[in-house]
């Protein structure tokens, strides 16, 4: 009999659906970490992206049953992580914090430059900024634009997730990039075809 590890996500969870202790804990191994990157770059809050990821696996653990077997289970997951942050930004303001990585601002602050060395402070008040605008924008355009410029999902992956269609995805992305446009014009780099201040960034992952 195959191992867990062994097995595509879609037996995992029918296995878990069925009694089996195991399987779960595999679907949580292999889309924990990508489920986080969801979190923290929607919420802008380890904590809250934290409670939500629990709040998320635990609706996913409970509800396997529910599962179609339309779409795949890491697109079902993503989905689930979303409504989990939605809930958490409905039921309080959540503010903007310093992400945990500089890979955060690769889209967004464009804060690397050739041939210089990257200044810590100033990258940490750029995140400041990004999330600050972030966090002016309606879920509705903050989410395709996480998943899109942030994250590099494919514009019908995020479409797929946010159930939607694609070019409600690209034209949310460009109303979202037009509202942050004012709040991060210091940060824009003309050069980097990247730059979400970009009018050609909705079309690229189509």
């Amino acid at each position: 009999m195959d191992t867990v590890q062994e097995l595509p996500d879609k037996e995992l969870l029918s296995r878990h659906a069925h009694g089996d202790d195991q399987a779960f804990n595999e679907l949580v191994r292999r889309h924990r970490e990508r489920m986080w990157a969801v979190a923290v770059r929607v919420l802008g809050d380890p904590e809250e992206a934290s409670d939500a990821l629990q709040d998320a696996f635990l609706s996913a653990f409970r509800g396997a049953h529910r599962f179609r077997g339309d779409s795949q289970v890491s697109t079902w997951l993503h989905r689930i992580v979303i409504n989990a942050c939605h809930d958490r930004m409905r039921r309080k303001l959540v503010r903007p914090a310093v992400p945990t990585d500089d890979a955060t601002l690769d889209v967004l602050s464009n804060e690397r430059t050739k041939g210089t060395t990257p200044d810590p402070t100033s990258q940490s008040e750029a995140a400041m900024d990004v999330w600050a605008a972030l966090a002016d924008l309606p879920p509705e355009q903050r989410f395709p634009l996480v998943l899109v410029d942030m994250l590099g999902y494919r514009v019908d992956e995020a479409a797929e997730i946010l159930e939607v269609a694609s070019g409600t995805v690209k034209s949310r992305c460009a109303r979202g990039r037009a509202r942050l446009l004012p709040s991060l014009t210091h940060l824009r780099n003309p050069e980097d075809p990247r730059d979400v201040t970009s009018q050609r960034g909705g079309d690229r992952r189509s």
